[in-house]
């Protein structure tokens, strides 16, 4: 089995636990924290399983990595500290160990990453012989191999929508709804995610990889930013008061253009309530959904809505971006070095897994 350390064990981490329990060939040997109120607790509490699994969390990540794991789902954040995120992982190649992670948004389509980048990770993985692969959180099936298999189905392709639709009101990091987001904020607020360039950044390697597959040179990326304030004053049950004339929506579109047009698009729709910005696209029901959407002949739209810890929309979402992730450490166990991108690993059977018992 593979050895598999979990680090970081926020909304991905937790949902990384629980796979790497259920997969029959991973074998979780640690998990890595960075609050210290977490020390100590075994990662079955901290992924709410329901049982121990028998592995205690713990901030010493030397100790951990010096057990020399097979492989590391690394789930800390690299919002805010790109850098810390990147040296983590350079640090974790350089020992063999295969990584996948969300969290190096320049990665997501690493034939465009900056050439710097791009020859420190290979350096690490030739000094090593770990490997790495990156998929976004948002999730990234989303973004690459789900919209590439739906466009297989048609005849004529005219575009291709990724759309991510989502109420943030139960999503569990406030920090980020408030002021990455912007949710609650007064309008002349500039949210750091919507900020010029942000979105290109973030999810430009996802445009550019889906006109890779589908064969197509984009001229250039675009971006569209839209903000929209709260009629009336909401309370939500996880983050309290959002007040009446601060951001309760946001929807932005990173638009990939081939001869003048929008001809592949990722949109993110975020509310605070549904009741704020009610003539943009919405989920079919509950609080969000992931929709692609195939404009051809024939056109075809499908949703996405996934449901994990209670019901919950936004653990759904990331749920099924860490089975992504945790799902593919196998596989490139046995594909070697490298470094690899959604074109490359191929999503597979949930083989071995139909009827087993949920962890």
């Amino acid at each position: 089995m593979v050895s598999t350390v979990i680090w970081g064990t926020g909304n991905v981490g937790r949902a990384a636990i629980r796979a790497v329990e259920a997969h029959p060939a991973l074998k979780l040997v640690g998990v890595l924290v960075h609050d210290p109120a977490k020390a100590g607790r075994d990662a079955g509490d901290l992924a709410s399983l329901g049982y121990e699994v028998g592995v205690a969390a713990t901030t010493d990540v030397d100790a951990v990595l010096s057990a020399s794991p097979r492989a590391v789902v690394y789930a800390a954040s690299g919002d805010l500290r790109p850098d810390a995120a990147l040296a983590d992982v350079i640090g974790v190649l350089r020992m063999g160990a295969v990584v996948v992670t969300p969290s190096l948004y320049a990665l997501y389509d690493q034939r465009s990453a900056p050439p710097a980048l791009q020859a420190e990770v290979r350096a690490a993985i030739a000094e090593g012989g770990g490997s790495l692969f990156v998929s976004g959180v948002d999730p990234g099936w989303g973004n690459d191999v789900l919209p590439l298999l739906i466009s297989g189905l048609g005849s004529v392709i005219d575009a291709v929508r990724c759309q991510e639709i989502f109420d943030y009101s139960t999503y569990d990091q406030p920090d980020s709804v408030r002021y990455l987001v912007g949710m609650g904020q007064p309008m002349d607020y500039e949210p750091p995610m919507l900020a010029p360039t942000v979105p290109s950044m973030v999810w430009g390697g996802q445009v550019r990889l889906m006109a890779r597959a589908l064969g197509v040179e984009l001229d250039d990326l675009r971006e569209s930013v839209q903000r929209r304030p709260l009629e009336t004053t909401v309370t939500t049950p996880e983050m309290g008061e959002f007040a009446a004339g601060t951001q309760g929506a946001a929807r932005f579109e990173v638009q990939g253009m081939v001869g003048g047009e929008p001809r592949i698009v990722v949109e993110h729709v975020t509310r605070i309530h549904p009741s704020c910005a009610p003539d943009w696209p919405s989920p079919p029901s509950g609080e969000g959904a992931h929709r692609v959407i195939i404009e051809g002949r024939p056109r075809i739209e499908v949703t996405v809505e996934a449901t994990d810890e209670g019901g919950n929309r936004s653990a759904g979402g990331n749920a099924t971006a860490a089975g992504r992730l945790v799902n593919a450490i196998d596989w490139l166990v046995t594909a070697g070095p490298g470094l690899y991108d959604a074109l490359d690993v191929p999503l597979r059977p949930a083989a071995g897994r139909l009827g087993r018992k949920h962890p």
